[in-house]
C-alpha cells in the first residue's frame, strides 16, 4: 500500500479541526429567551464551550440550564464563582428551576450541581464530575499563573466544559489564550504561533497576522460566541437595552509640593509616582466623595483602591458598610448579599473583591475614589450597576486629584482600545456565529494541490 504523501501528513496535522463532543439536549428551560435558548444548545452540543456575553445578558440561566443537562445526560457539575456569586446563583437556581448546592469544603452536591469558590478549588476532586462551568472566567487573569494551570489542567480530562465572562479580553486580543487553552482548542502558545506576530522588537507584544485574520476568527467561532446585544446575533434586543450612563470627573486640588517634592505642578507618570499621588491627596479626595454620596439617601458603590482609601470612606460616609481582603469569607459575603437585598445601603470596597458577578441593578449612584491601571477592573466594577436590566440612569464619579491625571487619561486610551476591540470582535464574530448558533454547522476549505512540485536532485540526496 502506498504511502500517503508527507506534505498531506503535515497539511493534515496542521488543519484546525473543530471537534463536537456534546450532545442535542432533549429539553431546554422554557424560561430562556429564544436566542438564550439557542445559544446554550449550542454550547451543549459543541460540549466545550465559552460564553463572552455582556452584563446582564442572562449568563447565569444559560449556565445553570446547561449544567443541568449535562447533570442528566454524564453526570456531576461543579460550578466555580466569585465569592458571594455562588449564593446569588443558588437563588436564581431556584427561579429557574435548577436544584444546585454551595459547598466550600469539598462536598458535593446531593443534587448533581456543586457551586464553590474558586479559592475552595483544592477540596475537590475534578475527576469526580462530568462538567465544569467557570463563572466570570476572566477571573483567571487576576491569578497567578499557578492558580490559572491548576484550573485548565486539573479539568483537561472533564468532557464537558463551559466558560462565561463578559470581558475575554478587555484589550488585548492574546488573553484569549487562556480560555481557547481551557476549553481545549488550542494552547495559549500554539495559538501566538498560529495566528499571531511579535509586534516590533518587544517579545511580550503579538499582533494578529494580516493574512490571517479570517481564519482566526473562524477558529475562535468554532467554541466561543460574542454577543454585546441579542441583536448582534440577529434577535430581537426586546427589553436588553442599556440606560444612559454620565460620567462625571471630579478634580480636587492639592498641595503638588508636598506630593510631587517638584516646584512645578506635573502630572504623575510612572506607577511610583501615581501611587505616591495617590497617598497624598487621600483626605481631599474621601472628603469630596463622601459629600457626593451624603448628598441623597440612594443606595451607593462606592470603589477604592487601597485600603487607607477604604477606612476613610466608611468613616465619612453614613450608612456604609466596608469590605476588605483581610476580611472573613463569611462577612463579605454576608455584607455583599446585604446590599443586594437592601439591609446595606453603602457598600465601600475595592472591584478586585466585589468588583465581578453580582447583579447590583438596585443602585445607580457609583463613585470611584482613586482608580488602578486595570481598565477592566474598573469595567467590571461598572457594570455591577450599568447593565441589562438596570431601569435609572447610572451616575458614576471618578474622584481623583489634578496631578493623578495620568491615571485617568490610561483608563480612558484602555477603554477606547477595548471598545474598537470589542466592535471588532462582534463584527467578525457576527457572521460565523449566526451560522454556527442556527446552524450549528461549520466548513473548511479543503487543501487542492493545482501544481506538481519538482524536487531538485541536489535535494532527493544521494541515490548510490
Amino acid at each position: 500500500m502506498a504511502k500517503k504523501n508527507n506534505y498531506q501528513n503535515f497539511l493534515d496535522n496542521k488543519r484546525i479541526i473543530d471537534i463536537h463532543s456534546g450532545f442535542a439536549p432533549k429539553q431546554l428551560n422554557g424560561h430562556l429567551f429564544d436566542w438564550q435558548r439557542d445559544i446554550t444548545k449550542w454550547a451543549l452540543q459543541r460540549g466545550r464551550a465559552c460564553l463572552f456575553e455582556d452584563c446582564g445578558l442572562g449568563k447565569t440561566p444559560q449556565q445553570l440550564v446547561w449544567a443541568d443537562n449535562v447533570r442528566s445526560k454524564a453526570g456531576d457539575v461543579l460550578i466555580l464563582a466569585p465569592l458571594a456569586v455562588s449564593t446569588q446563583t443558588v437563588k436564581e437556581g431556584k427561579k429557574f428551576g435548577v436544584e444546585l448546592e454551595y459547598s466550600r469544603n469539598g462536598e458535593k452536591s446531593k443534587t448533581g450541581i456543586t457551586i464553590t469558590n474558586y479559592e475552595m478549588l483544592s477540596h475537590f476532586s475534578p475527576e469526580e464530575f462530568a462538567g465544569i462551568v467557570l463563572d466570570e472566567s476572566s477571573i483567571l487573569k487576576s491569578y497567578t499563573g499557578k492558580i490559572r494551570n491548576e484550573i485548565i489542567e486539573s479539568f483537561a480530562q472533564t468532557p464537558y466544559k463551559l466558560a462565561c465572562t463578559a470581558t475575554p479580553s478587555p484589550n488585548d486580543l492574546m488573553e484569549l489564550g487562556n480560555h481557547a487553552e481551557f476549553v481545549g482548542a488550542m494552547s495559549r502558545s500554539e495559538m501566538l504561533s498560529m495566528f499571531f506576530v511579535h509586534d516590533g522588537g518587544e517579545t511580550q507584544k503579538w499582533r494578529l497576522k494580516g493574512h490571517a485574520k479570517d481564519d482566526f476568527w473562524k477558529w475562535v467561532c468554532s467554541w466561543a460566541i460574542m454577543l454585546r446585544k441579542p441583536s448582534d446575533l440577529g434577535y430581537d434586543d426586546g427589553k436588553f437595552k442599556l440606560p444612559p450612563l454620565n460620567m462625571h470627573e471630579i478634580i480636587v486640588d492639592v498641595d503638588h509640593t508636598n506630593a510631587t517634592e517638584t516646584l512645578f505642578f506635573m502630572e504623575a507618570q510612572t506607577l511610583q509616582e501615581r501611587q505616591q499621588a495617590r497617598r497624598y491627596s487621600i483626605e481631599e479626595r474621601c472628603k469630596r466623595a463622601a459629600e457626593i454620596a451624603n448628598a441623597s439617601d440612594e443606595p451607593w458603590l462606592i470603589w477604592c483602591d487601597r485600603n487607607d482609601e477604604s477606612q476613610m470612606l466608611n468613616k465619612l460616609i453614613k450608612n456604609s458598610k466596608e469590605i476588605k481582603g483581610s476580611d472573613s469569607h463569611e462577612y463579605k459575603e454576608k455584607t455583599m448579599m446585604g446590599f443586594s437585598d437592601g439591609t446595606v445601603q453603602r457598600l465601600v470596597t475595592k472591584p478586585s473583591i466585589a468588583g465581578f458577578g453580582m447583579n447590583w441593578q438596585h443602585c445607580s449612584k457609583v463613585i470611584f475614589v482613586g482608580l488602578s491601571d486595570s481598565y477592566e477592573k474598573f469595567y467590571q466594577a461598572v457594570r455591577r450597576s450599568w447593565r441589562f436590566g438596570q431601569q435609572k440612569t447610572v451616575d458614576c464619579y471618578i474622584v481623583t486629584s489634578a496631578i493623578e491625571g495620568a491615571i485617568v487619561a490610561n483608563i480612558k486610551r484602555k477603554e477606547k482600545q477595548a471598545q474598537e476591540m470589542a466592535d471588532g470582535m462582534v463584527q467578525n464574530m457576527h457572521v460565523y456565529n449566526s451560522e454556527n448558533i442556527k446552524g450549528l454547522q461549520r466548513s473548511q476549505t479543503k487543501y487542492k494541490p493545482q501544481t506538481k512540485i519538482i524536487i531538485p536532485d541536489w535535494m532527493k540526496g544521494s541515490t548510490a
